[in-house]
């Protein structure tokens, strides 16, 4: 018996146990129609196995794996609509300092407050030393200062930064939100809250960041000026600006790693991650799903534009 002979056997042995399984399947249906099922199926079955086959190597499997998921993004793209601008450039440049000062705050603060982890000891090696660490760390605390004049500065003199800050208040609404999203979650209601431009959760997000930036600013100019600070201060007030410092870092971090990454990166409707920082861009897809009313917004101006161009 030759190879493709051999080849052949197991190929013929799967076709007709599916057909077998599929003539069950399809035995209530008229011939014509039950045959043109089995054949489709039987199609799929025979290029599924003859791609097999030639992915004879890992790379030839890797490649295949890269092909399927890049084709599967084209269509979850395909069917996300058209995208929307919801952050502008100075908004995202401004985050995009925020995060890369509280990345450097974190990866040299946290080996101070916890210096006798082994993971402590290597990230400070890291940095050439205590020293070199403490002067990247003041670095980031220098950025996170300006990111906070900046955002300052931008909302007041900016009428999207006027627009956003006003919108990101907390209102009664927020508190029957979340309510109802519990509500939601435990299957007591069948419709999910509906959002505007901001949900609680990205408000609760936003007035963390101002609460945590100005415990952070303040307790670390006192730690960073502390000759400076004793001149004017008893003893006790330093050892409370350190206790601010130490535990709203920790608070931070953890709120940082567990709130935020989830709701923006971890998601499973977003995981990997999302490139709205980067873009500003939101799907139309996505706006529907996480802010109809900011969506409903948008096409009622849109609405009223088109009509004041071409009157009827």
């Amino acid at each position: 018996m030759s190879v493709d002979e051999k080849k052949e056997q197991p190929r013929e042995s799967l076709e007709r146990e599916i057909d077998a399984v599929v003539s069950a399947e399809t035995a209530g249906l008229e011939p014509e129609q039950a045959g043109e099922i089995r054949e489709k199926i039987r199609q799929r079955v025979r290029a599924e196995m003859e791609r097999e086959i030639r992915l004879k190597t890992a790379a030839d499997r890797r490649e295949e794996a890269r092909r399927i998921r890049e084709e599967r993004q084209k269509e979850k793209h395909a069917g996300e609509g058209r995208m929307f601008q919801r952050f502008n450039r100075n908004f995202r440049f401004q985050h995009m300092v925020m995060f890369s000062s509280v990345i450097l705050l974190i990866v040299t603060g946290m080996p101070i407050k916890f210096p006798n982890f082994i993971l402590s000891r290597f990230v400070i090696s890291l940095w050439g030393g205590i020293n070199n660490s403490t002067i990247v760390h003041r670095i980031g605390a220098l950025m996170l200062v300006y990111f906070m004049v900046h955002h300052l500065l931008y909302t007041i003199l900016s009428r999207d930064g006027r627009r956003d800050f006003v919108l990101l208040l907390p209102m009664p609404k927020d508190l029957r939100d979340a309510v109802q999203n519990i509500r939601y979650f435990l299957g007591k209601v069948k419709e999910k809250p509906r959002f505007g431009r901001f949900s609680y959760i990205e408000k609760f997000d936003y007035w963390a960041v101002y609460w945590g930036c100005i415990i952070m600013i303040g307790s670390g100019a006192f730690l960073w000026g502390e000759s400076i600070a004793l001149k004017y201060f008893p003893k006790f007030v330093l050892d409370i600006a350190h206790e601010m410092h130490s535990d709203e870092a920790l608070l931070a971090t953890l709120a940082i790693v567990i709130w935020h990454f989830y709701n923006v990166h971890f998601n499973p409707e977003r995981f990997p991650g999302t490139l709205m920082w980067w873009h500003g861009q939101i799907s139309e897809h996505e706006i529907k799903e996480e802010h109809p009313l900011e969506y409903e917004e948008l096409m009622a101006k849109q609405a009223k534009t088109a009509a004041e161009v071409n009157p009827q």
